[in-house]
């Protein structure tokens, strides 16, 4: 993100924003994320755990992979769109323009492989990204003494091995190996006591960690018309530890803050959340299939990450409790089959917020959402399908207000009808 603000007597170093991406957004109530190309970005997320047509549902639930028959190979790509803008109210003391559009536009890909061993087992292997958020502020916002600039992108490399049990229960695992990368800019303050006018100086901080967890699955036939999914993730640990690039502070105090905080090794540690899905698809006749996903997710497990520095008093703490709390989905869609080449996806998903309006912050600028999404999948020949899926997460309203902890100056303001449209398409190969 990028944040600017007047001259105030604080300047806070928060190295704390979860605001990355790759493969998709965040927003989905975390920064967790469920489009990654794949045709069932189409869906808002509902069968996720219980679909299985492509090779993408070694993502949702590994033991899916052993409904998929022979070598598949399905390549994705997608763009988001945001249009995420502050807009400040009469509560605001920081000078400064609103900052703009922080999330214009982010690109992502993904890669999904599947194998059929025998009639009982598959293998399979993905590289996705379903984790993250980024922002970027004008450079002279209202807000620059919170956060400017900031990224967190976590890729995840999974292989998957998958085997059916009996002929209606499939249990799959696969190894995550997450690769995080963290960057945060943002403005300090110089000016001494609110007495001397002077330029502000600049803080960078990034790094990169690689942390490891498992994906889970079972898939279970409850008949010929109707499977049940639920899968589990577990949380993956990332560390970050890094020098931060501290340039042009000539304000003694905040110099004397940062040499109390050892600046020259700072250590940020996070949570990517733990989760679980639960998802049923059920055909309810030879052109329609209903699903259906209830989800949660463990952010309140996420970390206490960030720096404050301030100014008045040289306070500094190495952590801020981001007040996250654990947050629910639920989605329901419908597949329908309008031709024999041609499959229609639509779907409905909503997500609670991981934070209450209260502790929202301008770096991670989190909140309920709704998604609304359809898309098609059109069968080119018995080994080529393409597919193309339109996504709309929709916002709204989100109040900001943020109040330095020492000199009690505010940033105040609204995100106005804040929404993301995410377009993705890709390829699936069947051999």
């Amino acid at each position: 993100m990028l944040m600017k603000g007047n001259r105030n007597h604080v300047a806070r170093i928060g190295l704390t924003s979860l605001c990355g991406l790759f493969a998709g957004h965040a927003f989905a109530g975390g920064i967790l994320i469920y489009e990654a190309g794949q045709e069932g970005a189409g869906l808002a997320n509902a069968g996720s755990a219980a679909l299985a047509s492509d090779p993408s549902v070694l993502m949702s639930n590994p033991a899916g992979i052993t409904e998929l028959a022979g070598t598949q190979i399905s390549a994705n790509a997608q763009v988001i769109l945001g249009d995420v803008r502050f807009s400040r109210d009469d509560n605001n003391q920081f000078s400064g323009n609103e900052g703009g559009n922080a999330l214009q536009w982010l690109p992502g890909a993904s890669l999904f492989i599947s194998h059929q061993i025998d009639e009982r087992s598959a293998v399979g292997f993905g590289m996705y990204g379903n984790f993250g958020l980024a922002l970027d502020y004008d450079d002279d916002w209202a807000g620059r003494y919170f956060s400017q600039e900031t990224a967190i992108i976590g890729v995840s490399f999974q292989p998957t091995i998958a085997h059916k049990f009996t002929d209606d229960l499939s249990i799959g695992i696969g190894p995550r190996i997450l690769y995080g990368y963290y960057r945060s800019e943002m403005a300090i303050n110089n000016n001494l006591l609110g007495l001397v006018d002077r330029a502000d100086g600049q803080l960078e901080y990034k790094d990169t960690d690689t942390g490891v967890g498992v994906n889970l699955g079972l898939l279970y036939k409850l008949n010929e018309r109707t499977q049940v999914g639920l899968a589990y993730t577990s949380k993956v640990k990332l560390e970050f530890e890094d020098s931060p690039d501290v340039r042009n502070v000539s304000n003694p105090i905040i110099n004397a803050a940062l040499n109390r905080l050892d600046v020259d090794s700072l250590e940020l540690d996070l949570n990517v959340p733990q989760t679980v899905m639960l998802s049923v698809a059920h055909q309810l006749d030879p052109q329609w299939k209903l699903l259906g996903s209830l989800g949660w997710q463990d952010w309140s497990d996420f970390g206490q990450i960030g720096v404050e520095v301030d100014a008045n008093a040289a306070g500094v703490d190495r952590t801020v409790d981001r007040q996250y709390k654990d947050t629910w989905h639920a989605s329901v869609g419908a597949q329908y089959q309008a031709t024999p080449r041609l499959r229609w996806n639509m779907g409905l998903g909503y997500d609670s917020s991981a934070v209450d309006d209260k502790d929202r912050t301008v770096d991670n600028p989190m909140a309920e959402n709704w998604r609304l999404a359809t898309g098609m999948n059109y069968q080119v020949d018995e080994g080529l399908d393409l597919h193309l899926a339109y996504t709309l997460v929709w916002l709204g309203d989100m109040d900001d207000e943020q109040t330095k902890s020492r000199s009690g100056t505010t940033l105040s303001g609204t995100y106005k009808n804040a929404a993301l449209h995410i377009i993705g398409g890709g390829a699936t190969w069947r051999f």
